[in-house]
């Protein structure tokens, strides 16, 4: 079995692959004190609760953007299942183009956004990956990333919001149902999460006014809070919130993982 992790600055989202197929998947804090040992123990207890012993895993592919927690994630991989790790970054030959000014500078995370477009589309798309930034990633159909947007992200805005202001609590992220609020919590409410949508319908819509040749990109949402605005927005066509994991996937097969 193939184990992908997509390590983000909040969270990380692991995966579990049995041939192509998504067999389990968990979402972990991002704690940069874990220890090897921790993360060890962490993955020993989710693999076996999903039914699996941590031998099954035949390979581990990760796309981080935390450097801070990278190795020792590494080593607790190595230590719970055996496997070596490969971690994908814009020196990792796959079938795509960076075609921006820094190339060496694109995240991880959106290199394999861009792989998976690239494969699962074959369309010009647009990916929105709602994680601790917002980013809006720019794909040609031929395998380009011309680049893109990142915006604050939905979680983070709203925790400075209730941080910076003494009188606001914190807020659980879920839509209210009008935008007037009645109460404090549904005022900041119906200001994150509608105001994050319109946020991404404008840049959308911006970048629409932009794309080479005048066309129109599939555009498609991803990340743990895409379900929760993209159903508010008007310009997100489509929601695979595995994205990431299976471009991870995808990754490990060009890469001649055998899993």
């Amino acid at each position: 079995m193939l184990l992908a992790l997509d390590v983000g600055n909040t969270e990380i989202t692991a995966g579990l692959f049995h041939g192509p197929e998504l067999s389990a998947h968990w979402r972990l804090t991002t704690a940069t004190e874990r220890t090897p040992d921790e993360w060890s123990v962490t993955l020993n207890a989710l693999l076996v609760q999903a039914g699996h012993s941590p031998n099954e895993v035949r390979a581990t592919v990760m796309a981080s953007v935390a450097p801070s927690v990278t190795q020792s994630l590494i080593a607790g991989v190595r230590s719970a299942t055996g496997s070596e790790t490969i971690a994908v970054d814009a020196a990792t030959p796959l079938p795509i183009r960076l075609d921006v000014d820094e190339p060496l500078t694109v995240g991880a995370d959106r290199i394999i956004n861009t792989l998976a477009a690239v494969t699962l589309y074959q369309v010009d798309t647009l990916v929105v990956d709602f994680g601790t930034a917002t980013t809006f990633d720019c794909i040609t159909g031929d395998g380009r990333f011309i680049g893109g947007v990142i915006m604050p992200g939905l979680r983070t805005s709203a925790d400075q919001l209730t941080r910076r202001a003494a009188k606001l609590p914190a807020t659980e992220l879920t839509p209210p149902d009008r935008v007037i609020g009645r109460r404090t919590e549904d005022c900041i409410r119906a200001g994150v999460l509608f105001g994050a949508a319109d946020a991404v319908d404008g840049i959308v819509n911006r970048i629409m006014k932009e794309w080479p040749g005048g066309g129109r990109p599939k555009v498609v949402g991803t990340g743990g809070l895409a379900t929760i605005v993209a159903p508010l927005t008007s310009t997100i066509e489509l929601v695979d919130p595995d994205l990431t994991l299976h471009g991870l996937r995808i990754a490990a097969g060009h890469l001649a993982l055998r899993w």
